[in-house]
């Protein structure tokens, strides 16, 4: 069986989990935390990086970072994981969904500016499988509407968009070390960036549960109390010792996803159109987080998934758009014409692609889709 997705492993993980155990520092903010965010830091130049449990629980700490309240309105797509809509949602606004791009699954920044009215307070990119959204375009009309930007780059650590790390770009960044990511925290895991310093002193208040904890561990104050609201978004120092095995070897994991994309990208261009395959615009770097293709209808993803099951190698499909789900109609509508989202959503399919990945298994996956095509 190939399956779609295996936890990425550099070897080093039993090693510095060990030296975490043995430090009898075990929930958070020691020596494996400092060195991940410092590490994020300085590669993807932030103002601060802090690490959480989950990109959901960034997410969650970037809506009330940024004061969202009963009735503020947030765009972002509607092909999303739920988490990008949840976090705002839990502070009570209401999600404006816009159409996506057919090339890349992007917001189409062309129709934000539609959708923004008084009650606006946010704009949410998503960077889809590691891919920039159209971020100049976007911070431009968010300057000329004083709005926030919260780049949900829960897929595009170690991308870039013009030789900017995504995540590092609008306001807040937030990523996601989740086992089914190119980097791993040994399961779930995440990480908030702050781009804008003045929001950095709140964040690490609101992240240590609504306190000013941080501070008094840096002996700036003599004892921390309650400040602000807040929760438990510190994440276990486990999590971040596994994490750091694979931010050490980051680059190596990156290019061998490169190659493996790249290869897939090769093959299927000799028998698929372009429209078929992901689209990389000019002046971006994307980090292979993923290889998709697009199927001609729903029907023919159906029997491609189950082809290639009896060809025991694991091909899913991905999110159904979040303004056709019960929660999605509940708590958010879809602006303008869904054109592009539930359309192009239905005809794309998940190739395997994990770090660890044989030349061999890829060419069983290259040669069974092959086969069903032919």
């Amino acid at each position: 069986m190939i399956p779609f997705n295996i936890p990425p492993k550099t070897g080093a993980e039993l090693k510095y989990i060990e030296q975490a155990i043995n430090s009898d520092k075990l929930c958070g903010d020691g020596q494996f935390s400092k060195k991940c965010e410092a590490w994020i830091e300085e590669n993807f130049n932030t103002a601060k990086a802090l690490l959480t449990p989950s990109c959901t629980a960034a997410l969650e700490l970037a809506a009330i970072l940024i004061d969202i309240k009963e009735g503020d309105e947030v765009i972002m797509p509607s092909y999303t994981f739920v988490s990008t809509a949840n976090a705002f949602v839990l502070r009570g606004a209401k999600i404006i969904f816009i159409d996506v791009r057919p090339d890349t699954m992007n917001m189409d920044a062309s129709l934000i500016e539609a959708a923004i009215t008084p009650k606006t307070r946010a704009i949410v990119p998503v960077h889809y499988a590691g891919v920039a959204c159209e971020m100049d375009t976007i911070l431009t009309i968010a300057e000329k509407h004083e709005l926030w930007v919260i780049e949900d780059a829960a897929q595009g650590v170690m991308s870039t968009y013009k030789g900017k790390a995504l995540g590092a770009i609008g306001h807040i960044g937030c990523f996601s070390f989740h086992e089914t990511k190119n980097y791993s925290s040994g399961g779930e895991g995440g990480a908030i960036l702050i781009n804008d310093p003045k929001l950095v002193a709140r964040a690490e208040i609101i992240r240590e549960k609504g306190t000013n904890r941080s501070q008094f561990l840096h002996g700036i104050v003599d004892k921390y109390t309650w400040q602000d609201i807040g929760s438990s978004f510190l994440p276990s120092e486990l999590q971040a010792a596994y994490l750091y095995a694979q931010l050490e070897s980051a680059s190596e994991i990156n290019d061998f996803r490169l190659s493996l994309w790249n290869n897939y990208y090769t093959e299927f261009s000799k028998i698929l159109q372009p429209a078929q395959l992901p689209h990389i615009p000019n002046d971006l770097k994307h980090n292979a987080h993923m290889f998709y293709i697009k199927l001609g209808t729903s029907e023919e993803r159906a029997k491609f998934i189950s082809f290639m099951k009896t060809c025991d190698i694991i091909t899913p499909f991905h999110y159904i758009p979040l303004h056709s789900s019960p929660a999605g109609m509940q708590f958010g509508k879809f602006m303008g014409n869904d054109k592009y989202t539930s359309l192009e959503s239905s005809k794309l399919v998940r190739l395997p692609l994990y770090f660890g990945m044989t030349l061999a298994e890829q060419q069983k996956v290259v040669e069974s889709a092959m086969e069903f095509f032919s």
